[in-house]
């Protein structure tokens, strides 16, 4: 089974973010947490990931991954 990732970001204590595609098109972004917190993967929605209360820094840069796509001419 293919999976795309697109690494998003990764806080300075070690959490990772990345942009997921799975083998049936679905779109979802993947936390993993540091060692240190047990490194526990967490799966989440585009939707919840990009509500308005989400801030962080993770969700700056997917918000401005998706403002790249405007920049590009159509194809």
């Amino acid at each position: 089974m293919r999976v795309d990732t697109r690494r998003l970001y990764e806080s300075s204590n070690g959490d990772v973010w990345h942009l997921v595609r799975d083998a049936g098109g679905g779109v979802f972004v993947r936390h993993a947490g540091n060692a240190a917190s047990g490194g526990h993967v967490v799966d989440v929605s585009l939707a919840a990931f990009l509500s308005p209360d989400r801030a962080g820094p993770e969700h700056q840069e997917l918000r401005r991954l998706i403002g790249t796509l405007i920049d590009q001419p159509a194809q």
